[in-house]
């Protein structure tokens, strides 16, 4: 059953503390508990895995069409199209090794020297990155969530567009607050977009990790001109293949296709993604949605246990996250700064979580530290009661 793959014993840690990096088990002193980088502890679902040993038993790695296989092309746009309603056209998806590397991609081709992206803060570091890359500025502009929980306060964003400012990073779920946009929300920030002739580089990784209180909705759901959008999805969130590298970047005018296909070099061997992984990204969205939504039941059920235990620990305040499988608790009643919050635990309590520091999120995480639940119940209790015996050494 389906269920059973998010079971306590569906964990294999003899396999994760040899293959899950980027702070993870792998790369945490033994004994440790990583609630760390935003990865399931989870296996890979099993057709997929098959999918592609059914293409390797074939024999052949070849070069991949350019533009990639147009079956993968396709199954990005009906996944989308189907679960999100976004209208997307397979001729204008291109395949991208990650989502990452999408976000370069974008910011390279529309953005030049000394060219201002507004970027939310806190999220996550890939914004700026991919902006500076590209030799832009970053400016921040504070994501603030309204009183009902419902989307953010843009109340103020109209003020931090300047005459250099050339894109906005839209994160849409946001990560790592775990809030949705709602249609006014982008309905608005479209209009501003329209009005100061601004890209939009809209981050969709987050949007198949959503929860009953609110619908996902895309700007590309949004009234207004979209053809200077450029929209950024990948297959590690949702389906757990992180180390494959899938991604891509898709938009809704040809021009602007063809400037990202030039970007990104794919029309010459130095650019692209690998076949096996579109291989896997097909079998994840053909055969890989079933699963999907089991997993959606596990982590929700983690979601409202994690948030029910958090509340009731002395000193620490939470937003319950509409999306994603991250919270971001309020530490800054322990008298610690983020980093030092994240190092007594990783020392003092054996758990190892992200701080809310700038180089992750930006200065406005400050104050914070993001714990990801996308692990067995079991892992996500043990993790919790080293949180709470944490709290207690500090004397909270």
């Amino acid at each position: 059953m389906i269920t059973n793959c998010f079971s306590d014993n569906a964990v294999n840690l003899d396999v994760l503390k040899k293959r899950a990096f980027n702070g993870r088990w792998a790369e945490v002193p033994e004994g440790v508990i990583p609630l760390t980088a935003a990865d399931p502890d989870f296996q890979v679902e099993p057709k997929v895995i098959q999918a592609m040993k059914d293409y390797l038993d074939e024999g052949y790695l070849s070069y991949t069409p350019k533009l990639g296989f147009p079956e993968f092309r396709q199954a990005i746009a009906d996944g989308i199209n189907q679960r999100k309603h976004e209208n997307v056209d397979p001729n204008l998806v291109l395949p991208l090794d990650s989502a990452a590397r999408a976000m370069y991609v974008t910011a390279a081709a529309f953005m030049e020297k000394g060219d201002e992206m507004i970027v939310f803060d806190p999220v996550d570091f890939l914004f700026q990155e991919s902006c500076m890359a590209a030799g832009g500025v970053p400016v921040r502009f504070p994501a603030k969530i309204r009183e009902d929980g419902r989307g953010l306060d843009l109340s103020q964003l109209e003020s931090y567009i300047t005459p250099k400012t050339k894109m906005i990073g839209l994160c849409n779920p946001l990560n790592p607050l775990g809030t949705l946009y709602t249609k006014e929300d982008l309905d608005y920030i479209l209009a501003l977009a329209n009005k100061y002739d601004l890209w939009i580089m809209n981050d969709e990784i987050w949007s198949d990790i959503v929860y009953p209180e609110q619908p996902f909705v895309s700007i590309l759901q949004a009234d207004g001109d979209k053809s200077k959008v450029v929209s950024v999805y990948g297959f590690s969130k949702s389906f757990g293949v992180a180390g494959l590298r899938i991604g891509c970047a898709y938009c809704t005018n040809q021009e602007v296709f063809d400037a990202i296909v030039k970007e990104s070099a794919v029309m010459t061997t130095a650019g692209g993604i690998c076949s096996i992984a579109q291989i896997a990204g097909i079998a994840c969205m053909r055969q890989g949605m079933e699963r999907l939504d089991a997993f959606l039941v596990h982590l929700k059920k983690n979601r409202d246990y994690a948030i029910d235990r958090l509340s009731k620990m002395d000193g620490i305040s939470c937003f319950t996250p509409r999306a994603t499988y991250l919270v971001f608790p309020d530490i800054t009643q322990t008298g610690l700064t983020s980093q030092e919050f994240a190092e007594f635990m990783q020392r003092e309590a054996k758990l190892a979580i992200v701080p809310g520091t700038k180089n992750f999120f930006g200065p406005g995480a400050e104050g914070h530290i993001r714990i990801c639940f996308a692990t067995s119940h079991a892992i996500l209790q043990e993790g919790l009661d080293r949180f709470e015996h944490g709290l207690k050494l500090l004397g909270r």
